[in-house]
């Protein structure tokens, strides 16, 4: 997965106040100067005499300081270069690092560093951060290997003006497109006698009865809750049932047809969210729902008694813990009102191009690069990607096989706490050769390909990347476009009031730019299905 699962991929938001994290014991200092530094353009040590370079990178709340982690300490030990790191918590990174990029205040690279297509043309044309391209041929043969073996990646971090401004990252197992798992209480439908829903009217009734009947005989049984517009665990396949499989929150483009659509601002999301506020008025949907994220869900999915009837989540333990487990079910997808299964597919892509950045100020670019190329040695990067040698895998024969999960946690949480991500390249064919799949992920795709896949929609959103002139344009409309469209949802969920607001919803939108958004997102669409990508 991209983004750790909780961000693997990094997806992080702005306007959390900012507590920096830096590893203790940090040389201090600037780093040398590249001819000072005596760099190795192969093998290791990196360099003779150690050299320390400043980081900036978000941070998950599970995840300790990364000078903590042993995957860094073993990079420092082959590579003889020290990383003083600056540990942002990941829900005020984007804030802070716009703020130190607009102070000036830069250290030498960003890793998971998070920067949209807009960041990356506008600060490459600045030289704000620097083009990487020479850096590549020259001081980082594991990824240039790569991209000579993967012309499809070299294009993906190919900004317009030709240049390379960021690292790639991918990871091809074939689970982002699908964000969303449903879960049951099978235990609380057991009790009480029910059958496993199978159309969205009986699912209706199965929740309405954990309300009713009340299953935990506590009184606070949630019937169904999720990550409200999260990147995963959201409620897009819910409007799917209507005809709006809006599972993409971060951007809300859907295809039909070859029509690029704003799936917020279409008929059947009207539908759609008029039918689930019935639901929220029945109390069956999360009464705080609208602020609900990742750790709300997980912990009220962790509560002392079980108060969860359904949820929506990349995987069940991740939320109610590996022993709750047993007493929830996969909830295979829905029949709608029509009888039909409508599985929506997310613009998130295997590939991202904001992996690692380096910035105007570094000293020594040369060591950086030469310091990121590790992370595109095969075994280096799946250990960044999941964890080291002696705390996630053991080496037998050439490949690197999962240990046991430490008792007490899930390895969702334990991979956060061991992993840092970063630039890298886990690709399919180093699956079964070079390192097993781990065993959630396995389970998932499996259930993904029984249940999921034979039903998703075939069009989404492509992995595009826009001219600085349509970027500087999307970047004027779109945040406001998010903001409306998510205040107007938790409204006409939890309150109502669709029907008489829509009109003036849908003139609000025009007046913001849905229009001139939609033509540049579809005259970009038209330009690469021409192309045959």
């Amino acid at each position: 997965m991209k983004k750790s699962l909780t961000t693997f991929m990094v997806v992080v938001s702005a306007g959390m106040v900012f507590t920096a994290c830096s590893d203790s014991g940090s040389d201090s200092g600037s780093a040398p100067t590249p001819a000072a530094a005596q760099v190795n353009t192969a093998g290791y040590p990196i360099v003779k005499d150690k050299v320390t370079l400043k980081f900036v990178s978000p941070k998950n709340p599970l995840a300790p300081a990364f000078g903590d982690m042993t995957f860094f300490k073993n990079l420092e030990a082959q590579s003889n270069v020290h990383i003083e790191w600056n540990n942002i918590p990941s829900d005020g990174y984007q804030e802070k690092k716009n703020l130190l990029i607009a102070t000036n205040d830069l250290p030498d690279a960003f890793y998971n560093a998070g920067f949209s297509d807009y960041d990356l043309t506008k600060l490459g044309s600045e030289g704000t951060i620097i083009p990487l391209e020479t850096l590549i041929d020259q001081y980082m043969p594991n990824l240039k290997a790569l991209l000579e073996k993967r012309p499809d990646l070299k294009a993906i971090v190919t900004a317009p003006d030709g240049h390379i401004y960021s690292l790639p990252y991918a990871e091809e197992m074939n689970l982002v497109n699908m964000p969303n798992q449903m879960f049951i209480n099978k235990t609380w439908l057991d009790q009480l006698g029910l059958k496993m829903p199978t159309t969205l009217e009986e699912y209706h009734d199965v929740l309405k009865a954990f309300k009713e009947k009340n299953p935990n005989g506590k009184g606070t049984v949630i019937p169904l809750s999720f990550w409200f517009q999260g990147w995963c665990g959201n409620e897009g396949d819910l409007l799917g049932m209507f005809g709006a499989p809006d599972v993409s929150m971060d951007d809300h483009r859907i295809v039909k047809d070859g029509k690029v659509l704003y799936a917020v601002a279409i008929p059947e999301y009207k539908e759609a969210i008029a039918y689930f506020h019935k639901w929220y008025e029945e109390g069956l949907i999360d009464p705080e729902i609208a602020t609900v994220d990742g750790e709300k869900l997980k912990a009220k999915g962790k509560t002392a008694d079980e108060t969860l009837g359904s949820f929506i989540w990349w995987e069940g333990p991740e939320i109610v813990g590996q022993d709750r487990m047993k007493d929830y079910a996969l909830l295979p997808p829905l029949k709608n009102k029509d009888g039909n299964i409508v599985i929506g597919k997310t613009n998130y892509s295997e590939y991202s191009r904001d992996s690692f950045v380096i910035t105007k100020t570094n000293k020594s670019p040369e060591v950086t690069a030469r310091w990121a190329d590790q992370l595109y040695e095969a075994k280096t990067g799946i250990q960044a990607h999941w964890g080291p040698i002696g705390e996630v895998y053991k080496e037998e024969n050439g490949k690197l096989v999962n240990l046991p999960v430490p008792e007490g946690t899930t390895a969702g949480e334990y991979r956060i706490k061991v992993a840092p991500n970063g630039p890298l390249a886990v690709t399919k064919e180093q699956f079964g050769t070079l390192v097993d799949m781990e065993p959630r992920a396995k389970q998932r795709l499996d259930e993904l390909q029984q249940y999921y896949f034979p039903y998703q929609v075939k069009e989404n959103y492509p992995f595009v990347f826009l001219s600085a002139d349509d970027l500087d344009k999307v970047n004027q409309i779109e945040t406001q476009l998010k903001e409306y469209t998510k205040q107007m949802k938790a409204k006409w969920l939890m309150e109502g009031g669709v029907d008489a607001e829509w009109d003036s919803y849908l003139k609000k939108l025009d007046q913001i730019g849905l229009q001139d958004y939609l033509t540049i997102y579809q005259k970009a669409y038209d330009e690469f299905k021409k192309a045959g990508q």
